[in-house]
């Protein structure tokens, strides 16, 4: 059954989502291997305070890229950079570990656990819509996370393709020409306002996934929505019937 947004007008014809905090929790994927390297180097740290502290850099790290204080380099080379001083700024120099090891950290963000719902929600809307990440990850990365986490993408088309970090309008628009299909008839489902608002500009449709414990029991995600998204759910599950599919 053919399900139109409200908001573009548009038959919506690819569902396309936020992937870190959305569809994989990235908090507990990347506390589990920082206990694991912790523990092979015999260093005490606070896995939860590191895998925070790892992603307070992430959009730092990107934005000098938006901003073109740098050329583009994929998520996983600012991953890997921001390793180093998540490692420097707790008085650990990279020096202490071999180059191989803090690589093989730093690509953990590619092996993630899906949230319960993510794998089961994505499965149905496949049935009746193109089905993709719409996320900051390079390709490389995104395509490891499917494998690992079940994810069943019909498309993966990351970062590197567009050359672009959302929220730049050239993330969203990117995946839509490539898919041949207008703006409107792509919908963007995230966990984050911010986001989707950045999307709606470019003409994309909207869903919001409310993931509260993103950052942990006690630290609030973002728990409502903040807008008048085409969609508001509290799962994937619930995505496709809230959508009419």
């Amino acid at each position: 059954m053919p399900c139109y947004s409200p908001s573009t007008g548009r038959q919506i014809r690819a569902v396309l989502f936020d992937t870190f905090g959305t569809v994989v929790d990235w908090r507990s994927g990347i506390m589990a291997e920082v206990d694991q390297f912790a523990h092979r180097h015999g260093i005490g740290v606070d896995a939860a305070e590191f895998a925070l502290s790892w992603r307070a850099r992430y959009q730092p790290s990107m934005q000098r890229v938006r901003s073109g204080a740098r050329e583009f380099v994929s998520l996983d080379v600012l991953h890997r950079e921001n390793l180093s001083q998540v490692l420097e700024s707790l008085g650990f120099g990279d020096g202490r570990f071999a180059s191989g090891e803090l690589d093989r950290l730093a690509r953990s963000w590619r092996y993630l656990p899906p949230w319960p719902d993510s794998v089961p929600g994505i499965s149905e809307l496949k049935r009746h819509v193109i089905v993709g990440p719409l996320s900051n990850g390079n390709t490389g990365l995104l395509v490891e996370m499917a494998k690992y986490a079940g994810l069943p993408w019909d498309v993966v088309l990351g970062s590197d393709v567009s050359r672009a970090y959302k929220p730049d309008t050239g993330a969203y628009l990117t995946p839509a020409r490539l898919l041949g299909l207008d703006a409107g008839e792509v919908m963007l489902v995230a966990a984050h306002n911010g986001d989707l608002q950045a999307a709606r500009s470019a003409g994309l449709a909207t869903a919001f996934v409310a993931r509260p414990l993103e950052y942990g029991p006690g630290r609030d995600g973002e728990l409502v929505p903040t807008d008048d998204w085409d969609a508001s759910v509290s799962s994937l599950t619930e995505l496709g019937a809230q959508l009419g599919l």
